[in-house]
């Protein structure tokens, strides 16, 4: 069985996140969305709320998991048995910043770190662009899954 984790802060989630997790189903069998916990990140919503958000999303895909997790990812991979870290590709700064990363997390535990690229209807969305216009009080809903609501 194929298994990978789909790590971020989905700080919130986005159609972008969306798109890259329902286009990973057609290459695993089973996804992990790890909901990460960075001390470093000053976070807009609380990690239940996040963790929620994508759960309401994926309620009828039995394939899709959503967990939290501290710690390093190839950790949470580990003991996950899952062998593949899922990420997406928006630009070429995401590329350079992630193939770091997947180098290094390929050195330390042969866990493969697997690039899609983003759609071109959803490359432009992120969770920064998402949370400055919900502080702005901005019309978000363009961006996001109808599971994400503000209270």
């Amino acid at each position: 069985m194929k298994k990978a984790i789909f790590p971020g802060s989905f700080d919130p989630f986005t159609l972008g996140h969306l798109d890259i997790l329902k286009r990973s189903l057609l290459l695993f069998d089973e996804i992990i969305v790890g909901v990460g916990k960075n001390i470093n990140k000053k976070t807009m919503f609380s990690e239940k709320q996040r963790v929620s958000f994508i759960k309401d999303c994926f309620k009828n895909e039995s394939r899709i998991k959503v967990e939290s997790y501290d710690g390093l990812t190839i950790d949470f991979c580990k003991k996950n048995d899952a062998n593949f870290i899922v990420r997406g590709i928006r630009n070429n700064g995401d590329f350079e910043f992630e193939k770091a990363i997947a180098r290094t997390n390929r050195k330390l535990s042969k866990i493969e770190t697997v690039f899609l690229l983003t759609s071109a209807k959803t490359s432009f969305i992120s969770s920064g662009i998402v949370r400055e216009l919900i502080t702005n009080n901005g019309d978000y809903k363009l961006l996001v899954p109808k599971s994400v609501k503000i209270d």
